[in-house]
């Protein structure tokens, strides 16, 4: 195997395992799901920051030129995992909501003591544009040890003009992909939420749209219905941005019907998703993003995910890594709650934290699978095979990380 001169080249190799989603087609469903290939004794070439070639070790030809070789005997390859949805910018803590949580506080008594999204919104609203950017950065530190080489993060806990444009900023400058969710919450300075729809539409939208790639809302009972969540994402799709759903987290309130019917991305959470919910995505192309970290964080029923891909539907995962809901930036942990909680075999879980969860955010042809011409973002396993991803709770099981063809250094 030769490459061209002055090239970067990567070679990993002596690898115990390398396990990638099979194919090309995104986002998978059904049996695909669970389709995985699984290389013994293997090796990966990346150049350039793309992988150019994987094998086994015994099919390896020699590399030209100057090469950085990585021993990896002893460790699993995989894709590096994409978290496609977090909320990572954000200021401040809710640890003493926690502990009241814990104690058994109910939410009437967490939201008088100051408790809920109005009080990141404050600490958020009261941090500047630095604060907020290294606030990013820690966050996207955090996601990378725990392997996550691409991550979506939200805005939304602005609620005004500045800080979201300025959380859209610090998600950008981080590395990560932008989404607007400008419709999160009613801030109290608004008498209600058509009159805040009606400024985030009219006064933010214009920037905004510049800045993110997708647009999303939290449709449920007390926050925005069905009417608002229609108003402000096809506005939002007529600027151009791809449309995404918070949706049947607590109740049913149509956020299936909506996101099928304007044609989005992804509705995310599903925990109180029904049979007709289920048959609907089945049939369509909204992804469910289940959030699995966030059920058990709050005690919720969790999602019917069996359901869901036995029925056929295209599923991702995701942490939903937030301050209040979902203290959890590691998608290892995430894919073990899959295994244990919702019912997928380690196979499906890792298709769903990378390939489809790559398609959530319009990056399938470049980032989840370990494939020539897909970018080098790979994550390496201290296990001896490559289901320790989901099989070892909590467990460290991340060696090292290469993103874009370079290893990561990790704090």
């Amino acid at each position: 195997m030769s490459s061209t001169g002055g090239a970067r080249r990567l070679l990993i190799r002596d690898l115990a395992q390398l396990a990638t989603p099979r194919g090309t087609e995104a986002p998978l469903r059904g049996h695909a799901l669970g389709d995985v290939e699984v290389l013994e004794d293997a090796y990966v070439l990346c150049v350039d920051g793309d992988v150019e070639a994987i094998g086994r070790m015994q099919d390896l030809r020699s590399v030209e030129g100057e090469v950085e070789e990585l021993d990896a005997r002893g460790l699993c390859a995989v894709p590096g995992l994409v978290d496609c949805h977090t909320h990572a910018c954000f200021a401040g803590d809710r640890v003493e909501e926690f502990a009241l949580r814990a104690g058994g506080a109910t939410y009437e008594e967490l939201h008088a003591a100051g408790g809920g999204i109005m009080a990141t919104v404050n600490a958020t609203r009261a941090a500047s544009d630095a604060e907020l950017a290294d606030a990013v950065r820690t966050h996207r530190t955090w996601m990378l040890r725990a392997g996550t080489t691409t991550f979506e993060s939200k805005s939304g806990y602005g609620l005004d003009r500045d800080t979201e444009l300025a959380s859209l900023r610090a998600i950008a400058a981080a590395g990560g992909v932008p989404t607007w969710l400008g419709a999160h919450a009613v801030p109290p300075e608004f008498p209600d939420a058509d009159a805040y729809v009606d400024f985030m539409v009219a006064e933010v939208l214009p920037d905004a749209a510049e800045l993110a790639e997708a647009a999303d809302v939290f449709l449920e009972r007390g926050a925005f219905d069905v009417a608002q969540a229609r108003r402000y994402l096809e506005a939002c799709g007529a600027a151009g941005l791809a449309l995404r759903l918070h949706g049947d987290q607590f109740t049913e309130q149509g956020a299936v019907a909506l996101a099928i019917e304007l044609g989005a991305r992804s509705v995310d959470h599903l925990e109180a998703t029904g049979d007709d919910g289920v048959r609907a995505l089945a049939a369509g192309a909204v992804v469910a993003v289940l959030l699995p970290a966030s059920a058990l964080f709050l005690g919720r029923p969790m999602p019917p995910t069996r359901a869901l891909v036995d029925s056929g539907a295209a599923v991702a995962l995701a942490t939903d890594f937030n301050p209040g809901s979902a203290f959890c930036e590691s998608l290892p942990l995430v894919c073990s709650l899959a295994a244990t909680q919702l019912k997928l075999s380690p196979s499906e879980a890792l298709s769903a934290c990378t390939v489809n969860a790559a398609h959530v955010l319009g990056r399938a042809d470049r980032v989840g699978r370990l494939a020539p011409g897909y970018a080098a973002d790979i994550l390496l396993l201290d296990a001896p095979d490559w289901r320790y991803l989901a099989y070892h709770l909590g467990g460290a099981v991340v060696s090292r990380v290469v993103a874009g063809g370079r290893p990561a250094a990790l704090p």
